[in-house]
C-alpha cells in the first residue's frame, strides 16, 4: 500500500470520527434544548398505587377531563378534573373489565371490556352502561381507536397462542374482521388525517402501517417498525403523524417520525409502560399509565397530540 493509500485511509478515518462526534454533539444539543425548555420531563399525575396493575386505557374529553380504566379496583373508570384528584366516573357491571377507553362524536365513553369480550358505551351525562358491539369471535377486545368518521378499530389478542386478530367496528355496531392470525395485537391508533391504521403486535415487537380506504377498511399493509427487544403495549400520534409507543418492561416511550425512523425514548420512573394520551389546554400534555407503580406519570410535549389536531379543525 503506497503513502497516497495510507493518507486516503486516514482521512476516511478522521471523517467517519468526526461525523460521529457531530451526530453525537446534535443529540446532545437537543437533549439539552429538551431538559431546558420543560419537554420530556416526568413527574407523577397521582399516587403511586391508587390504580391497580390494570392501569390502562387513558383518555382526555374536550373539557381536559383525564379517564382512566381500574382505579382502586378492577371494573372501575376513573375521571380526574384538571388540577384535581381522581374521582369515580362509573362501576362496570359484575364481570367487566375495560381497557382502552375511546370517546365518540357525542363525548360518550367506548371501552374495550376484555373480560366480558365485547364493547362497551358510556352515556358521559347519565353514566348508563350498554353494550355497543358483542361478538362471539371476539378473543378480547384490547385496544381501541376512533376515526373521524366514526369507525372503530380494536385490537384483539389471544395471548395464550402468541396470535391477535384486527377489527373494524362500523356505526352500525357490526364487527368486521380486517386480518386474522396476526402476532399478539395490541397497540392501535390512527394518523392525525385518519388515512393510516398503525397496529402493532406485542410479543413479536412489530408495529404494522395500514392505508385506511373510503369504507373504512385497510390495504397495503407494510412493516413500519421492528424492536429487537422489550415489550409493545398502546399507541398515538401527535399532530405532526409521529408515533408514540409505550415500551413495556423498558420504562419508556419511544416516538417514531411517520417515516419509521427512530427519533428519540423518553425515559419514565416505572418500568411497565401500559398506554398514553395527550390533554391539556394546548394538547401537549402527555399523560402515560404505569403497571407496576399503579399510577399515571406526565410530561410535556413540544407537539400536541392527533387528538387535538383534529379537534381544532
Amino acid at each position: 500500500m503506497n503513502q497516497k493509500q495510507n493518507f486516503g485511509r486516514f482521512s476516511e478515518t478522521v471523517l467517519y470520527k468526526m461525523m460521529r462526534i457531530t451526530g453525537f454533539l446534535i443529540v446532545f444539543l437537543i437533549s439539552m434544548y429538551a431538559c431546558k425548555s420543560g419537554y420530556y420531563i416526568v413527574s407523577d399525575r397521582t399516587p403511586e398505587a391508587g390504580f391497580t396493575e390494570n392501569c390502562e386505557g387513558p383518555n382526555v374529553d374536550k373539557e381536559g377531563n383525564l379517564y382512566v380504566v381500574n382505579w382502586g379496583k378492577d371494573g372501575t373508570i376513573a375521571r380526574i378534573p384538571p388540577g384535581k384528584p381522581a374521582e369515580l366516573f362509573v362501576q362496570l357491571p359484575p364481570g367487566s373489565t375495560a381497557n382502552s377507553i375511546q370517546f365518540d362524536k357525542n363525548g360518550d365513553l367506548l371501552l374495550a371490556d376484555f373480560t366480558a369480550h365485547q364493547v362497551l358505551r358510556v352515556d358521559a351525562r347519565t353514566h348508563a352502561i350498554q353494550t355497543w358491539c358483542k361478538d362471539l369471535r371476539f378473543n378480547q377486545p384490547n385496544d381501541l381507536t376512533i376515526s373521524p368518521e366514526g369507525i372503530l378499530y380494536a385490537s384483539d389478542p389471544n395471548w395464550q397462542n402468541s396470535t391477535g386478530n384486527l377489527w373494524k367496528i362500523g356505526r352500525d355496531h357490526k364487527a368486521l374482521l380486517l386480518e386474522d392470525s396476526m402476532g399478539a395485537t395490541n397497540g392501535i391508533t390512527l394518523s392525525p388525517d385518519g388515512r393510516q391504521l398503525f397496529v402493532n403486535e406485542s410479543i413479536q415487537r412489530n408495529i404494522w402501517v395500514y392505508d385506511v380506504i373510503p369504507n373504512g377498511n385497510v390495504e397495503n399493509k407494510k412493516l413500519f417498525y421492528h424492536f429487537k427487544e422489550g415489550g409493545l403495549d398502546g399507541m398515538k400520534c401527535d399532530a405532526k403523524g409521529n408515533v408514540y409507543i409505550a415500551r413495556w418492561g423498558l420504562g419508556q416511550i419511544a416516538v417514531l417520525s411517520p417515516k419509521g425512523k427512530l427519533l428519540r425514548k423518553i425515559k419514565t420512573k416505572g418500568l411497565k409502560v401500559s398506554n398514553l394520551c395527550f390533554g391539556g389546554p394546548d394538547g401537549k400534555t402527555v399523560y402515560v399509565t404505569l403497571q407496576d407503580r399503579k399510577c399515571i406519570e406526565t410530561f410535556q410535549n413540544p407537539v400536541p397530540g392527533a387528538n387535538w389536531f383534529r379537534r381544532s379543525q
